[in-house]
């Protein structure tokens, strides 16, 4: 429960500290004295949005500190959860510094805005005047349904259905597209893969062949070349080697007798070995060159067809040609590949989507069971609230689609009157009805709850005399499990509450400035301010009885 609320520089509060109690707190004051004030610092706490035109002074800072009592709530797996040290006494604090940027505590170790909300939404509910306008938002309505039917865990459930669900049909959409263009492509890419296959393709071959390609051009006088070449060197009489045969044996002979000799001898035989092998391969290439028009043919219709699929291309050799084949083949094989993940995918969106229904049927059943109760419950505790003649009924619909929290469309539907006409809640009802209406759904679904506080917000907008009383005494049963804090104009809810704070506006003296102040009632005190809410700034005697008849209950 809030044990209590420091409160520094906000709007008109310069300083406050308020101590409060567990069971039923009634906060009253006149309009405008800064009642709504204090829950919007206390939201301030627990991470709702900040800025600068909060500061009542815009030179200091703005500081709001809450008190919780969170023992026996189970929050130890959240604050380990969040590296924070838990303590069944929990103190969080925001800062809104001058410049607009503010930092949140808690229990003094500096915490993210995320954090301090989900702690906030497990320890407060704070009415608003204007909540009872949820009860035509659908969500709201959804969430009451699934509070009072204890849905977290089919909830979870159908989440995670739902998210394999989503994720699937994202991923079969997109396999979908990519199969559609790839049987578009695949037959081009078949042509192009199996012509470049049939080509038989050699990374080396296309330098082979222009090297052919230019002999054969040049066979005849290569050729020619050649053979005279060999007839020079091979000549018997007139030939390089019997020229340079002689000269070996003239000198061999008289070599013994001169050592130049001897040594011109020695480079002589070796110009004749190398001759004799260069006429040997000069023999074999005038033997190998053989000059075919067939092969000439051959050469160059397999240079055009390598040169027109490199044109085609747009790429320069055949290396290039083989690695486009290859990577044909791969986004052939890719294809094929598709297609199997393409059926993989469509099962595994079945298999979501049965998955899908089955948990949405459970939500949907288990959301009828709890709008039957609820419309049970709400019966009895609206003709304690004056409507003793009404009906409230529930009907869900199917969406036809099926989204975040199902496939559920909630409706609220009311019957104000006996033989009257059921019309939807929003369009028939008044505005103390829809006030009346919330307490009623509030009081059940707290109960369902293991949040320990609720605050309202003027929850007795457009109710009075006996009504206000039953209102009260139904804010007074919830106090029994847990702290309920109400801002009323009501006396007849404010003297039934175990602590009463008052609201008051002054001037202060220093500086002219209207600030807010608070204070703890008792007694008389009490007693006064009940005679002046139920008549005025100077209640008569028959107020102050009454006031007193009405603390006495």
């Amino acid at each position: 429960m809030l044990q209590s609320l420091h409160i520094e520089n906000y709007a008109l509060i310069r300083q406050t500290d308020i101590q409060l109690d567990g069971g039923f707190v009634a906060i009253t004051g006149e309009t405008g004295a800064g009642k709504t004030i204090l829950l919007d610092a206390l939201g301030l706490s627990l991470g709702q949005r900040a800025d600068s035109q909060m500061l009542g002074d815009k030179e200091r800072k703005c500081i709001v500190e809450a008190r919780f009592d969170i023992s026996g709530l189970g929050l130890e797996p959240f604050f380990a959860d969040n590296d924070l040290d838990y303590d069944a006494t929990l103190i969080v604090r925001r800062e809104v510094l001058p410049n607009g940027k503010s930092r949140a505590f808690v229990n003094d170790t500096p915490a993210a805005l995320a954090t301090l909300k989900e702690l906030g939404r497990r320890l407060v509910d704070i009415h608003s005047q204007h909540e009872t306008l949820l009860l035509s938002d659908h969500s709201f309505r959804l969430g009451l349904l699934d509070t009072y039917a204890g849905n977290e865990t089919a909830l979870r459930q159908y989440g995670e259905s739902y998210r394999r669900y989503t994720i699937g049909k994202q991923r079969l959409e997109q396999l979908s597209a990519e199969s559609r263009q790839n049987r578009k492509d695949a037959d081009y890419w078949q042509f192009l893969y199996d012509e470049l296959t049939q080509a038989r393709l050699d990374a080396d071959e296309q330098e082979q062949l222009e090297d052919e390609a230019h002999t054969l051009a040049n066979a005849e006088g290569i050729k020619e070349a050649l053979g005279q070449a060999c007839r020079i060197c091979d000549d018997d009489e007139q030939g390089v080697l019997a020229q340079i045969r002689a000269m070996h044996n003239l000198l061999s002979r008289n070599a013994a007798y001169h050592r130049g000799l001897a040594a011109l001898d020695e480079r002589l035989e070796s110009a004749l070995i190398e001759l004799r092998d260069i006429s040997g391969e000069l023999s074999a290439l005038n033997g190998n060159i053989d000059y075919s028009a067939e092969r000439q043919q051959e050469v160059d219709e397999r240079l055009s067809l390598l040169y027109r699929l490199e044109k085609k291309h747009g790429v320069d050799n055949t290396a290039a040609l083989i690695a486009l084949r290859n990577e044909l083949g791969q986004r052939l094989q890719s294809a094929t590949s598709s297609e199997d993940a393409l059926r993989q995918a469509m099962e595994e969106v079945d298999n979501a989507y049965r998955s899908l229904r089955e948990h949405g049927a459970l939500l949907t059943r288990r959301r009828s069971e709890a709008a039957q109760h609820i419309e049970a419950a709400l019966h009895t505790t609206l003709s304690e609230l004056g409507m003793r003649d009404s009906t409230l009924h529930f009907t869900i619909g199917d969406t036809a689609t099926y989204g975040p929290a199902g496939n559920d469309s909630v409706q609220i539907f009311l019957n104000a009157n006996r033989g009257g006409e059921t019309r939807e809640l929003s369009k028939v009802a008044s505005g103390g009805e829809m006030s009346r209406i919330m307490l009623a759904l509030k009081s059940l679904i707290t109960a369902k709850t293991l949040l320990p506080t609720i605050i309202f917000d003027e929850i007795d907008a457009g109710v009075s005399g006996d009504i206000s009383l039953k209102a009260g005494q139904i804010l007074r049963r919830m106090s029994a499990y847990m702290q309920v804090i109400v801002i009323t104009h009501a006396p007849q809810i404010a003297a039934l509450a175990q602590q009463h704070l008052k609201v008051y506006k002054t001037l202060d003296s220093n500086d002219e400035r209207t600030v807010s102040n608070i204070q703890t009632l008792t007694g008389d005190g009490r007693e006064q301010e009940i005679a002046t809410m139920l008549s005025a700034e100077n209640p008569t005697a028959a107020a102050l009885q009454t006031a007193r008849e009405l603390l006495q209950q």
